[in-house]
């Protein structure tokens, strides 16, 4: 099982053209408060084991942390799990912040 990547522009797109996505954040809330991408929900990697089981394994997931790392192995550990529509942001938060939204806070 893998995993796609996902680019902060085609996120954007998706996002512009209405798209119900899920857009998850493994970041820590000190990082949330810095910078974030309106819609995404806060699931930080620290607390893993006590939000993966209310994942859905049939959706549609995007996550993202700072610059990709973190997200990744999320993803690489629920296509494990038999998840199949996982996608990680490419670059993270920063990559997002330099290419779609330079509000974004860059930290």
């Amino acid at each position: 099982m893998k995993f796609e990547t996902i680019t902060p522009e085609e996120l954007d797109e998706r996002m512009r053209r209405g798209e119900r996505l899920n857009l998850i954040d493994v970041r820590e809330e000190l990082e949330y408060e810095i910078a974030r991408i309106e819609g995404a929900r806060l699931l930080p990697l620290s607390q893993f084991n006590e939000w993966v089981c209310t994942l859905n394994a049939e959706d549609e997931l995007v996550f993202m942390c700072h610059h990709g790392i973190r997200s990744a192995q999320v993803c690489g550990f629920l296509a494990q799990q038999g998840f199949k529509k996982l996608y990680n942001l490419a670059g993270g938060i920063d990559l997002w912040s330099r290419e779609v939204d330079p509000s974004v806070a860059q930290y």
